[in-house]
């Protein structure tokens, strides 16, 4: 049974059996807590836990998940994947354990014939949380299963809750038995690779207190709604009903694995090693694909980051089956076949996808060229040091810094003989993980600070009235201090207002939150930040400027109206530029991010090289004329399959519902998805200076922009910069560069000349230095203090040139000058001095003490100095001292 064909059979069943089918959500999470969706139930999350009320009763999806926990088991067990999909059906306070076991075993067991799955009873197993005798009556009245392939299991693998105080409850798990030849017998709890989990049943029923861990919580009683939440993983079913031994064999996955075989030469199935690299690329290489068709770009951080960390992973497992050659081309396009059946978006979005995962191959080939330099020079002097190990500290800046991985130095450093130092590389990890860490852990708490806001969202969703109106009478639903909600907020607090209507934007869409004021009957509130911390919900941060406000207050929102208006002409513009970024570029050059605020705004971009000049001044150019032209500007709300039909374009990594805002700029020479304050006509803009493009990673550029009277104050300080130089040079304005690169190259020479005279002046101070050598101890000694020089360098190129006077004598050069208001010291060895004994770093240092600073240097040639140029005679009688002993 093919994959999408179990996908089509899940959500039919449900779907008629009265369950709302809702389409994955993007593997981009909503929740700010979350990096990735992490599980089938993330987007379910704000209904079961009651923070945003349920638009359905029952619902299923079939949710794209990505999770990197496991990332170095990948390949290695047969159900371990980054990329995986996960079957759902949830009811919210509607059925409950009776129903989910019903569904789930009747789904499982139903021939093939008939719709279901066609799972035999006898090789199905269940595990119950050990104090559920609900489930294990539930399960023998409706499976019949007999009590030995039930199994009672502890808290800590059968017990569900979010980590925070919150809903909990008990879970029932679904196993299928290998047979013998794949393990010991026993059932799940032996925790056996012979029995695969494939469906996890969790029973909402309970409200847990605090604590830590997976079971030292209190109970503090049920829930008033009980809500099932279950998940049964695709690729495993998968893998048992097609046959194959892994989920890296079924056929959304087999074909990129066979595609590395092919390039590498090497066939699947002879050796361990090539199988589970042969794992990890196709793993990984559909990782790539799926996230990269939700928007993901690879970069330095966040999800960005662990896109790369794949990406890269994916490029080594290749290395070490053999090829150095660029390969994904081939593999991305046989991820691409194998998937498109089931996420027709790919297609769609593959030019895009391709040309950011080529452009990344090729940045971390050239990224593996030079690491392998930085390697063979840690391998160079390890060797010369007679170390057996490269170090720890080395290993980890390779990995950490130029994302070389581990496996490949390892690989490396066993070619050259070495080992590498593991425990100060794992040390180091382990403090970046513990950082890391710490940081989840921060970010974690934050999703327990959702549920206070849960009693303001039941009453109903924040109505935004700002489109039209900048002002609008309401009333207070709520307030909160210190995250804590408060029946009042008084003058000094920084508090969030819960209103039930507002004009004020809360940011999103790329569009900074509006400014503005709240202000009532006695009360007068400062607006710092609008936002929605939940969906369909508005929060206004606010400082209490003046009066007390009350819960049931009405109120006054005021949208500061000079700031509203910067800001539609900066967000206008956004599109604007966009529109002739593509005119320009073509369709390829694809908006992957924005961030627009009044009089400014920036947009990120789909592109690999930097604009010249010319492609910028064409680019500038045709956004003004868009302006100047007066387009108008019309805001639609529609179905989303409507707004794709007309060729809307939507934002990667934006979340939209099934009705749009589409907003036209020309008609269709501007048609995007947005929910941000737009002008009525694009002569509303004013007008708009290009200030900067710029890189931000390999496949993406950046454009930033000032915008209406922004710009213009921008134009009016050239023009003022531009007067005030042509007066001065005395030149007119249209030969005005030439005459900078007149003077520039006159100075150049000018510069040129006097370094010449300094030179011709230094070298004539060598004969008399020479002369002033006297013997100290073992040593021909020159000490000098030679003045006013006008740099290290100067002193550095004075105390060489004499050392190489002196010949073949055991002689030292100590010379100091004033540099720049400071001390320095240049100490010169010649070999037969360094054989003596004489070593110019720690002479250098002795100095320096004196000096009041530092210094070092080999003992050849080393310098030092100190803020106390007063000092040099008695940091020169130091070095003598040195010397004389």
């Amino acid at each position: 049974m093919q994959t999408a064909d179990i996908q089509r059979r899940w959500l039919e069943f449900f779907g008629t059996r009265g369950h709302t089918v809702v389409p994955s959500a993007s593997l981009v999470s909503d929740d700010p807590t979350l990096l990735f969706t992490v599980a089938g139930m993330v987007p379910f999350v704000p209904y079961l836990t009651g923070v945003v009320p349920a638009p359905y009763p029952r619902a299923t999806s079939v949710q794209k998940c990505i999770r990197t926990n496991d990332i170095d088991e990948v390949g290695k067990t047969p159900r371990h994947g980054t990329f995986f999909q996960m079957n759902g059906n949830f009811s919210f306070g509607d059925y409950f354990k009776e129903g989910a076991i019903s569904y789930a075993w009747e789904l499982l067991t139903a021939s093939q014939s008939d719709g279901g799955l066609g799972f035999q009873e006898k090789d199905l197993w269940v595990t119950v949380y050990k104090d559920d005798d609900e489930a294990i009556a539930l399960w023998k009245k409706i499976a019949g299963l007999p009590d030995d392939r039930i199994q009672r299991l502890d808290m800590d693998t059968n017990y569900w809750s979010t980590g925070q105080p919150g809903p909990a409850g008990p879970c029932s798990e679904i196993f299928f038995d290998r047979g013998p030849a794949y393990g010991v017998d026993g059932g799940p709890a032996t925790d056996d690779d012979r029995y695969v989990e494939i469906w996890n049943l969790v029973f909402m029923q309970y409200l847990r207190g605090e604590g830590t861990g997976k079971n030292d919580f209190e109970i503090l009683g049920e829930l008033p709604n009980k809500n099932i939440d279950t998940g049964m993983g695709m690729e495993r079913v998968a893998f048992l009903l097609q046959g194959v031994e892994n989920m890296y064999e079924i056929d959304q996955v087999r074909p990129v694995l066979d595609a590395a075989a092919e390039l590498s030469g090497r066939r699947y199935g002879a050796d361990h090693d090539d199988d589970v690299r042969m794992r990890v690329i196709a793993d990984h290489v559909r990782s790539g694909l799926m996230l990269m068709t939700d928007g993901v770009a690879p970069g330095n951080e966040g999800r960005g980051y662990i896109l790369r960390r794949l990406l890269r992973r994916s490029i080594r497992a290749m290395r070490l089956l053999g090829v150095d050659a660029p390969t994904f081309e081939v593999l991305f396009a046989a991820s691409r076949d194998a998937m498109s059946a089931a996420y027709p978006e790919i297609t769609e979005n593959y030019d895009r996808v391709s040309r950011l995962a080529l452009g990344e191959e090729e940045a971390f080939l050239r990224t593996l060229a030079a690491g392998t330099t930085i390697l063979d020079l840690a391998v160079s002097d390890a060797k010369s040091t007679g170390s057996a190990a490269l170090p720890g500290d080395t290993v980890f800046q390779l990995h950490d810094t130029f994302g070389f991985p581990l496996d490949l130095t390892l690989e490396m450093a066993e070619e050259a003989g070495l080992t590498v130092d593991r425990g100060e590389f794992d040390r180091l990890m382990a403090e970046q993980r513990a950082r890391a860490k710490a940081d989840a852990k921060s970010k974690k708490g934050a999703l327990a600070d959702l549920s206070v806001y849960g009693e303001f969202r039941a009453a109903g969703e924040t109505v935004f009235l700002g489109y039209d109106e900048l002002e609008t009478e309401t009333r207070v639903l709520g307030l909160l201090v210190g995250g804590q909600s408060v029946p009042v907020a008084q003058a000094g607090d920084i508090a969030e207002v819960i209103l039930a209507e507002t004009t004020l934007y809360a940011e999103s869409g790329g569009q900074d939150s509006d400014e503005g004021a709240i202000v009532g009957s006695g009360f007068d509130l400062e607006v710092l930040d609008v936002q929605k911390p939940v969906k369909g919900l508005i929060s206004h941060t606010v400082q209490v400027r003046a009066g007390e406000v009350h819960v049931g207050d009405v109120a006054r929102t005021q949208v500061d109206t000079q700031y509203r208006r910067a800001a539609t002409q900066a967000h206008s513009a956004t599109h604007v530029i966009h529109a002739a970024l593509r005119q320009t570029l073509g369709g390829d050059a694809h908006q992957s991010g924005s961030y627009n605020k009044a009089g400014y705004m920036r947009l990120d971009f789909s592109w690999n090289q930097a604009l010249s000049p010319a492609t910028r001044s064409e680019i500038e150019e045709i956004s003004n004329i868009a302006v100047r032209d007066n387009l108008p500007v019309e805001t639609r709300v529609m179905a989303l399959d409507e707004a794709k039909a007309l060729g809307a374009m939507a934002l990667f990594g934006e979340k939209y519902g099934d009705t749009v805002r589409v907003v036209d700029i020309g008609g269709p020479w501007s048609r995007e998805l947005c929910a941000g304050t737009h002008v009525g006509t694009s002569a509303e803009i004013g007008v708009i200076s290009l200030v900067s493009e710029s890189s931000v990673g390999s496949t993406n550029r950046r454009v930033e922009a000032l915008v209406g009277l922004d710009a213009f104050r921008e134009f009016a300080a050239e023009r003022a910069l531009v007067q005030q130089l042509t007066s001065s040079l005395k030149t007119p304005k249209d030969q005005l560069a030439d005459r900078i690169a007149e003077l520039s190259a006159q100075l150049k020479a000018a510069e040129k000349t006097i370094a010449q005279f300094e030179a011709a002046r230094l070298t004539e101070r060598v004969p008399a230095l020479v002369a002033a050598a006297r013997p100290t101890g073992a040593y021909t000694v020159v000490a000098q203090n030679v003045g006013t020089l006008g740099s290290a360098d100067d002193v550095r190129t004075l105390a060489t040139t004499v050392r190489g006077r002196l010949g073949d004598s055991a002689a030292v050069v100590v010379l100091a000058a004033e540099t720049a208001g400071k001390a320095t010291v240049i100490i010169a060895t010649t070999p037969a001095a360094r054989e003596a004994g004489a070593k110019a770093g720690e002479l250098a240092r002795a100095a320096s003490a004196i000096l009041g600073g530092g210094g070092g240097g080999k003992d050849d040639l080393a310098q030092g100095g100190g803020p106390d140029a007063q000092r040099i005679p008695a940091a020169l009688e130091a070095v003598l001292a040195a010397l004389r002993g």
